[in-house]
């Protein structure tokens, strides 16, 4: 690296695309208080915050290859002695020696915050000056000048400001549609039917479901919900979309599944108890040959079972949520059938929305009425009781028909 970049007055480092530091200049490792040695070849999590880690993961990275660039992106840095600093991130990905390397470049945002200071410390002063009778009218005029001087660069700002949040409009747009694409297509055949409706309370949603066929005769069905709602539930749901897309897809048993989902929201905040977040879910298998299925329900609402003859069955939780208490066991129950029927999967905002008591109503009393048609009639249901009270929070159901 020539000594110019090295220590050009911003932050800049290289990565591959598995996230390898591969450069770094000095200027970036004043800004951190690290060496060249503890930063080189390290992946870039190390100067991440919890928030920013996530955040690369599933909005960076995918966004750099798409476009090959990034521009004017918000995130937090961690230092070396653990504290937080707010950079705005510009990078580009580029081919060198047959190879991407994705170029980065830091600026720190802290002259916001000391525009806001000066600005509060020039009014106090301004207060000061005309309480006090005895105060010269050219001190006094001093202070106006410098308060009238602050505004207009507090307007700069504000103005920089809408420019950002139009920015991050957009790619919150972006982002809600990688995350509907990541939805599954219903499944139909001679067996099993499903179908699924998902409708978030804002552009991004805490709420996240799959299904998936592991064999001739086994379904996996999961549905989770992440406390709360918006851009970090979201995050959150898309980082454990990937790991149990990948263990269902392997017919890993129920209970490694949620092991391995509750240890990972336990390994994302292990470094900060302040943004620990905790996800409520069921994972169940089908089993269409054996007729029985197996669940673990980690803080849910009940899912509900309905054989043909109106004969009901609750899928009751059997532990407390996942990420809530480190080292819980999880046990799987097995529920045998012996008719065909049906089941109901859902979030709390569907029942917050109508009522438990009229979605079973609704479920209960159409026991042969196509899954398609039961779930637009409980979906118009919804919408005849749309409030902003009852429209806080994520909503999702997965109706299974089973022959």
């Amino acid at each position: 690296m020539d000594e110019q970049l090295n220590f050009a007055p911003c932050g800049y480092l290289s990565i591959t695309d598995d996230g390898t530091i591969i450069a770094v200049n000095q200027t970036l490792l004043d800004f951190l208080d690290y060496t060249r040695d503890e930063l080189q070849d390290q992946h870039i999590n190390l100067i991440l915050s919890v928030a920013a880690r996530a955040f690369y993961q599933l909005y960076f990275f995918p966004l750099i290859k798409l476009e090959e660039k990034v521009e004017e992106m918000y995130i937090s840095l961690r230092s070396s002695n653990g504290k937080d600093m707010p950079v705005l991130l510009n990078a580009k990905r580029q081919h060198r020696l047959g190879t991407f390397v994705n170029e980065c470049v830091f600026m720190p945002m802290h002259k916001r915050n000391n525009y806001e200071s000066e600005l509060l410390e020039a009014k106090k002063l301004a207060e000061e000056a005309l309480s006090d009778k005895n105060k010269a009218l050219t001190d006094l005029e001093r202070v106006l000048h410098t308060l009238e001087n602050k505004q207009e660069e507090l307007l700069k700002l504000n103005e920089q400001n809408q420019k950002y949040q139009e920015r991050i409009n957009k790619e919150l747009q972006l982002a809600k549609s990688i995350q509907e694409q990541a939805l599954p297509v219903p499944i139909e055949n001679d067996i099993v039917q499903i179908a699924s409706y998902y409708k978030a309370s804002s552009e991004l949603s805490g709420d996240m479901y799959g299904y998936y066929q592991i064999d001739q005769h086994k379904y996996g069905i999961i549905i989770l919900d992440v406390m709360g709602h918006g851009i970090s539930s979201a995050l959150i749901t898309m980082y454990l979309r990937s790991l149990f897309e990948r263990l269902i897809s392997k017919g890993v048993s129920v209970d490694i599944v949620m092991k391995e989902l509750d240890h990972h929201l336990h390994t994302l905040f292990e470094n900060d108890e302040n943004a620990r977040h905790y996800c409520t879910g069921i994972y169940l298998v089908i089993d269409t040959l054996s007729k029985q299925i197996e669940y673990i329900n980690s803080g849910h609402p009940s899912a509900v079972w309905l054989d043909r003859n109106g004969k009901e069955v609750e899928l009751e939780s059997t532990t407390p949520p996942i990420g809530l208490i480190d080292g819980l066991t999880f046990e799987k129950v097995t529920f045998p059938y012996s008719e065909s029927g049906r089941l109901l999967l859902y979030t709390d905002g569907v029942t917050d929305s109508i009522g438990l008591d009229t979605l079973l109503s609704l479920f209960t009393q159409n026991p042969t009425m196509p899954i398609e048609e039961l779930k637009a009639t409980i979906v118009q249901c919804i919408e005849d009781k749309k409030h902003p009270v009852y429209n806080r929070d994520d909503q999702c159901l997965i109706f299974i028909d089973i022959c």
